[in-house]
């Protein structure tokens, strides 16, 4: 299973996913949809409410195909994910906070500026326990060379760059 998402669409194993909004707008327009119980989706940044929502989106594509309402937990499921980026998009807006006259530096920024968070949420959320890690490479074939090294046997592996707020692409596939 595979989802692809950019600023503009989102397509589900092949199947485009009718969307209204474009770039973040896009993305919870998807979470009220299709998720809607996750309150933490609001305090993300974009580069990880995109990893979570292409997540979301895939898991509930394999309940649906197995017949059941939610997928099961596995300790033997992890996520893997990379990109060329790192944080840089949420990094840049912590940035603004430390270089005001007024010193005050945003923890709701801080915690976003590791890319490894988008993760270490779809772990949580739904209690992998298997590797977990988040790459910054140059390419996508690096980071797929990384998955194949890797000894995940089962879960989320895929690409998800951010580049602004309205700027981003997810490749990410269900293994």
């Amino acid at each position: 299973m595979r989802i692809v998402i950019d600023g503009k669409k989102v397509v589900l194993d092949g199947c485009q996913v009718e969307t209204k909004e474009c770039g973040e707008k896009m993305l919870t327009e998807l979470y009220r949809r299709y998720v809607g119980d996750y309150p933490k989706f609001f305090k993300m940044d974009t580069l990880s409410k995109l990893g979570f929502i292409a997540s979301e989106l895939l898991l509930q594509r394999e309940a649906s195909l197995r017949g059941v309402e939610r997928f099961v937990p596995s300790e033997e499921r992890g996520v893997i994910m990379g990109n060329r980026s790192a944080s840089i998009v949420n990094d840049r807006e912590y940035e603004k906070t430390i270089q005001k006259g007024d010193y005050y530096p945003s923890p709701a920024l801080f915690v976003y500026t590791l890319p490894n968070i988008v993760t270490g949420e779809i772990a949580i959320r739904n209690k992998f326990y298997g590797e977990s890690g988040f790459y910054v490479v140059e390419d996508k074939e690096t980071l797929m060379e990384i998955v194949r090294s890797s000894s995940m046997k089962a879960g989320i592996v895929g690409w998800v760059e951010c580049r602004g707020r309205n700027d981003f692409e997810a490749d990410v596939e269900l293994i």
